[in-house]
């Protein structure tokens, strides 16, 4: 069986899954009374996010390929961003950053503060602190991760008591909440299974191009390990669950820098942001702008698009192909 015929067979189970798991996320926001941003944020984020983690321990523990566990993570931050420029195009008439509730602010800008340690440790390579052979950052990405949760539930729970009169989607009726844990775990598997293989058919389809690690990881491998993300948002955006959609891919920014921390507790030879080349920097700084452009499209909230995207959705797909021009330039 040709690698592209895995790929395209890993990328159908991923299609499938992702639509039933966005479906059943949303059954458990209604159930539960949560709220679909805390939904998107922790608990498809995570699921979202898995490929990203396996990815990046196997690199560094099994590989010894530093480097492309930074590049899958970072390329990851920029790819997730420029998702929202995807869901905008097809979205409808009005830009999709206006549809979106203002809260989703909190996540990005909790996202930009992780990158800038992220970008700050990348830039001071050895004289980074650490403990042991852990950098002190990655101690703390992990710490401000589980923070940034507990904030984000709370602001929920405070928003859905305020503004949300709950009552039961009518047709979620007939589903109880244990079905609707049980399918959603499921699916799940379905998704961290295939997922978890796309990284390597990926490596394996760009062995032959003689492109460095740094390269590869931040742009085929990313994009491989996101594939999650983009189906899973592009479901939740089909159900009309926008805020679960922004809520998955700024939520899973944030545990993508909680598993940048895990991966260099896992790489014993040093800091990890001490071995791995500078140009990942270019990622990092271009994720941070991203994200801020989306914070500024959330506030500003546009009225209407300009050749088929908002304002904002232009300036993330601008940001992104100018960074993978330079990280290419810099390979």
């Amino acid at each position: 069986m040709t690698t592209w015929i895995q790929f395209a067979m890993c990328t159908a189970v991923i299609l499938y899954a992702g639509a039933k798991l966005s479906r059943y996320g949303d059954i458990i926001a209604e159930k539960t009374g949560l709220g679909r941003t805390w939904i998107g944020v922790v608990l498809l984020a995570s699921v979202t996010s898995l490929p990203e983690l396996i990815t990046g321990i196997s690199s560094v523990a099994l590989v010894g390929a530093p480097d492309i566990a930074a590049g899958d993570i970072l390329g990851s931050c920029m790819f997730n961003i420029l998702i929202i420029a995807l869901l905008d195009l097809i979205g409808g008439p009005s830009p999709l950053s206006a549809r979106a509730h203002q809260g989703h602010v909190l996540t990005a800008g909790m996202g930009i503060f992780l990158l800038g340690l992220v970008t700050i440790s990348l830039h001071l390579g050895p004289q980074m602190p650490s403990v042991g052979w852990v950098g002190i950052h990655s101690v703390a990405l992990i710490v401000l991760y589980l923070g940034a949760m507990r904030l984000v539930l709370a602001y929920e729970k405070r928003r859905v008591a305020e503004f949300v009169d709950l009552v039961e989607h009518p047709g979620y009726g007939r589903i109880s909440a244990s079905r609707a844990y049980t399918m959603y775990a499921l699916n799940a598997a379905f998704i961290v299974a295939a997922a978890t293989y796309l990284p390597y058919l990926g490596a394996e389809i760009a062995r032959s191009t003689g492109l460095g690690q740094g390269f590869v990881g931040t742009t085929l491998i990313a994009a491989s390990t996101s594939l999650p993300e983009i189906v899973v948002s592009l479901a939740a955006l089909k159900m009309g669950a926008v805020d679960m959609a922004f809520g998955n891919l700024f939520g899973s920014n944030l545990f993508d820098m909680a598993i940048l921390g895990i991966d260099d507790v896992f790489y014993t030879n040093g800091v990890l942001t001490a071995h791995v080349s500078p140009s990942h920097q270019i990622a990092a700084v271009a994720a941070m702008t991203m994200t801020a452009v989306a914070v500024v499209g959330l506030t500003y909230r546009a009225s209407r698009k300009t050749l088929l995207l908002a304002w904002d959705s232009w300036a993330i797909v601008a940001v992104y192909v100018l960074a993978t021009v330079a990280l290419y330039l810099v390979r």
